[in-house]
C-alpha cells in the first residue's frame, strides 16, 4: 500500500505541469534619446518576443528587425538631448528639480506628438500589457488606460521615493539617501537632516509644480481618458527595479517590487570586433576602459577637462578605450583608441581590461561589479554622485570631481587603483554574491511579467496602503489618540486638583482683619 502511494505520488510530480501564460501583446514606452535605459530592458524584450509575445516599442533608435518585435521610432528626441546638460548643470534643487520637469515635458511632448505613436493611438488596436519607464513621466502611464491594458513599470536606476509611493511602499528616509544626492544609507545626522531637508523640498515641488504640469499634459494629449491621472498612477501591478541588494543595501520591498539590476548582461560575452581585440590582447600592461555612458558625450566636455584627461592617459603603461563620440581627437597618444561606440560588457569581461573609468551611471557601475572591475567614476548627474560614493564606500572604487578634475590628482588615483589589489579583490567578491542568485535576473524578469498576465493584472499584490491618506498611512491619527487622550485626562485631573486645593481657604489672622475694616 505505500509503495503504491509512492508511486502514485512520482507519477503526479512528473505529470504535473507549471502554469502556462497565452501569449499576449506588450507595448512598451522609452521617450529618452540615451541608449542606456533601453540597454537596460533590450534583452528582457527580445526575451518576450522569443516565448512567443507580441511586442511593440516606442524608442528613438535604429532598431534591428526582430522576430514578435514591432519597432516605432520616435527620433524627434534627440533633437532634446544637447539640451539636458546645459539644464541641469546648475547648483540649487529648485532650479535642478525645475529642469528636469521642462526636460520631461519636452519628452513626453515628443513622443505623443510623433507621427507613428499619433498613429498607433488612433488604430483602435488593443495591448494586454503596457510597460512604462518610471521616470516621472505621468502621462506616457496612461497608455495603459487607453489600450485597456495591464500597467508594469521598470526603472534602471532602481526605486526612489516617488515609484515607492506608486505601490505604497515605505522607505525611512533616515536611511534611504535621495537617488539624486551623494549620500548612501549610512548617514550622519547632518547628513541625515540634508537628506531630510531635500526629500521636503522634492516634495514641494512634486505636489505644486511637477503634478500640476503634468496634469495639463495628460488632460491635452488624453482628454477622454477613462481613469484620472491619479487613478493611472495608482494602477500599476508590478515594478521591475535595476538594482539588486548585493551591489547596494538591503531595503524594504513589497512583493510586486522586483529587483532584476544586471537584466542587460549576457552571461556568455560576444567575440569582440577583430581590432578591438587585438589592441586589448596587445597590450603587456594592461587596458583600461573609458566611457562617459549614452547621455553625456565626452566629445562635449570643457577642453581643459579633455587637455587633463589626454595628458594624463598619455603618460600611461597601460592602452586605454576611449568612447569619443567623433572621428577625430586633436593631440590624441598612441596609446588611445575611440570609437563612438563600444560592446561595453564584452569589453569588461575580458581579463585584460584592469580598469573602468566610468561617469557612474548604475548600469555600467553593475557590470563593472559583474566582471571584477575596479572603478573610477567621474560622476555628473542624476544616481552617479551616490553610485560613486557607493563604489568608495564598499572598497571598489574611487571618485573624483570632473568638474574640477587635476592631472595630478588623476594620474595618482589611477595608479592607486591598478596597483592596489584590494579594489579588484572586492570588486570580485561582490561579483561573487551578485552570481549568487537562482536563476537569471532576465528570466526572473520575464516569470514575473507573465506572472502578472497570468493572474490578470495580479490584484492581490496591491498594498493597503495604496487606500490610505497620509495621515492614516503614517498612524498619526492613532498616534494623536494615544498620546492626546493620556495627556487630556492628565490636564483634567491636574485642572480639578487645582480648583479643589484652590477652593479651601486657609484660616487667616483675625487682628489682620480688624485692620483691614480699619
Amino acid at each position: 500500500m505505500r509503495l503504491l502511494a509512492v508511486f502514485a505520488f512520482v507519477f503526479c510530480a512528473f505529470s504535473a505541469k507549471p502554469l502556462e501564460t497565452e501569449t499576449a501583446k506588450i507595448l512598451a514606452t522609452l521617450p529618452f534619446p540615451g541608449r542606456s535605459q533601453y540597454i537596460f530592458v533590450e534583452s528582457y524584450l527580445k526575451a518576450l518576443a522569443a516565448k512567443g509575445h507580441q511586442v511593440t516599442v516606442i524608442n528613438a533608435f535604429k532598431n534591428k528587425a526582430t522576430p514578435n518585435m514591432r519597432f516605432i521610432e520616435a527620433f524627434g528626441a534627440h533633437e532634446l538631448s544637447d539640451e539636458i546638460m546645459s539644464l541641469l548643470n546648475v547648483p540649487i534643487l529648485w532650479q535642478q528639480l525645475n529642469a528636469m520637469d521642462y526636460i520631461l515635458t519636452k519628452f513626453i511632448e515628443t513622443t505623443l506628438e510623433d507621427e507613428g505613436v499619433k498613429k498607433l493611438l488612433s488604430s483602435g488596436e488593443t495591448f494586454d500589457l503596457v510597460l512604462a519607464e518610471m521616470i516621472q513621466m505621468e502621462p506616457l502611464y496612461a497608455l495603459a488606460q487607453h489600450f485597456n491594458a495591464t500597467l508594469v513599470g521598470f526603472s534602471s536606476y532602481g526605486t526612489d521615493r516617488k515609484i515607492d509611493e506608486h505601490v505604497g511602499n515605505i522607505s525611512p528616509i533616515s536611511y534611504n539617501p535621495l537617488v539624486t544626492s551623494p549620500r548612501t544609507d549610512k548617514m550622519t545626522f547632518l547628513e541625515r537632516l540634508e537628506n531630510h531637508y531635500d526629500a521636503l523640498v522634492e516634495d514641494i515641488h512634486r505636489y505644486f509644480v511637477h503634478l500640476p504640469n503634468m496634469q495639463i499634459v495628460y488632460k491635452k494629449y488624453f482628454p477622454n481618458a477613462k481613469k484620472t491621472m491619479d487613478e493611472v498612477i495608482d494602477s500599476f501591478s508590478l515594478i521591475l527595479l535595476g538594482q539588486h541588494f548585493s551591489l547596494s543595501y538591503p531595503r524594504p520591498y513589497l512583493p510586486n517590487m522586483i529587483e532584476v539590476g544586471g537584466m542587460q548582461i549576457s552571461h556568455k560575452p560576444k567575440p569582440l570586433p577583430e581590432d578591438i581585440k587585438q589592441f586589448i590582447e596587445g597590450s603587456p600592461n594592461g587596458v583600461i576602459y573609458f566611457s562617459m555612458g549614452s547621455n553625456v558625450k565626452s566629445k562635449d566636455l570643457p577642453q581643459k577637462t579633455r587637455d587633463t584627461l589626454l595628458k594624463t592617459f598619455a603618460k600611461l603603461k597601460q592602452r586605454v578605450l576611449w568612447k569619443f563620440e567623433d572621428d577625430d581627437m586633436p593631440g590624441r597618444p598612441a596609446n588611445v583608441l575611440i570609437k563612438n561606440w563600444y560592446p561595453q560588457p564584452d569589453i569588461l569581461a575580458h581579463p585584460n581590461v584592469k580598469l573602468f573609468i566610468t561617469h557612474g551611471g548604475l548600469l555600467s557601475t553593475i557590470e563593472s561589479v559583474y566582471f571584477g572591475k575596479p572603478v573610477l567614476g567621474l560622476p555628473c548627474f542624476y544616481d552617479q554622485h551616490m553610485n560613486v560614493q557607493r563604489a568608495q564606500r564598499m572598497g571598489f572604487g574611487l571618485g573624483l570631481d570632473l568638474q574640477n578634475l587635476k592631472q595630478e590628482e588623476l594620474e595618482k588615483v589611477i595608479q592607486t587603483l591598478l596597483t592596489d589589489p584590494s579594489y579588484a579583490r572586492a570588486s570580485a567578491s561582490i561579483s561573487e554574491r551578485y552570481r549568487d542568485q537562482p536563476e537569471s535576473a532576465v528570466d526572473r524578469a520575464v516569470w514575473w511579467t507573465e506572472y502578472v498576465i497570468r493572474h490578470k493584472g495580479a490584484p492581490h499584490l496591491r498594498a493597503t496602503a495604496r487606500d490610505l491618506n497620509f495621515i492614516q498611512l503614517h498612524s498619526l491619527d492613532t498616534w494623536a489618540v494615544l498620546l492626546g487622550v493620556p495627556l487630556l485626562v492628565a490636564l483634567v485631573i491636574l485642572k480639578v486638583s487645582s480648583k479643589l486645593l484652590g477652593g479651601k481657604k486657609k484660616p487667616g489672622c483675625p487682628h489682620a482683619d480688624k485692620l483691614k475694616k480699619q
